[in-house]
C-alpha cells in the first residue's frame, strides 16, 4: 500500500513517542492501516492518519491505566482461587498413579475435587451428599497416604507400648 510506505514511518515514530513502546506502536499503525484498507472510501490524507493514529495512542493509553486500576483493585478476584498443594508436595505423576492404585473409588473422587478442582470441603460434601466432617476426614486419610508414598512420613505410626 502506498500510504502505508509513505507515511507508515512518520506515524510510527508519533506513535512510538507517544506509548515509549515500539511494540505497541507498530501495533497501532499496523492497525490503522488495517482499518484503511478494509474501509477503502475513507479519506486518508497525513493530516487524518496523524489524528487517527494520535487518538488510537491515547486512547491505548487510557486503556492501558484503566487495565492497571482495574486489575489492582479486583486483583483477588480475577486471579482466581489459589491452587490447592498436599502439605507441599509437588504431585507427580508416579504420586498420582500409585495414590490411584491405593485408594478407594471415593477417596480418589474427594481427592480430585479439592486439590485438582479446587473445591471447598462445603462443595465436596454437597456434591457426595456426606458429611463436611465426613470429607476432613476422608482427606486425612488422602494426605496421610499421600505422605507416606512420597516418603515424608514412617510407613507405620509408631504404636503406644504402655
Amino acid at each position: 500500500m502506498e500510504l502505508y510506505r509513505r507515511y507508515g514511518p512518520a506515524l510510527l515514530r508519533k506513535a512510538e513517542r507517544m506509548l515509549q513502546d515500539r511494540d505497541e506502536a507498530q501495533d497501532l499503525v499496523q492497525g490503522l492501516f488495517l482499518d484503511l484498507i478494509q474501509r477503502p472510501r475513507a479519506a486518508a490524507d497525513l493530516p487524518y492518519l496523524y489524528r487517527a493514529i494520535t487518538n488510537r495512542c491515547l486512547n491505548h493509553l487510557r486503556d492501558r491505566g484503566n487495565r492497571g486500576r482495574l486489575l489492582s483493585q479486583h486483583d483477588q478476584a480475577l486471579r482466581g482461587a489459589p491452587g490447592t498443594q498436599i502439605d507441599e508436595i509437588v504431585l507427580d505423576r508416579q504420586l498420582l498413579g500409585s495414590l490411584a492404585r491405593c485408594l478407594d473409588v471415593q477417596a480418589w473422587e474427594i481427592l480430585v475435587y479439592h486439590f485438582i478442582d479446587d473445591m471447598t470441603q462445603e462443595e465436596i460434601a454437597a456434591l457426595l451428599g456426606t458429611s463436611r466432617k465426613t470429607i476432613v476426614r476422608r482427606l486425612k486419610r488422602v494426605r496421610d497416604e499421600a505422605s507416606r508414598l512420597a516418603g515424608t512420613v514412617p510407613a507405620t505410626a509408631p504404636q503406644d507400648v504402655s
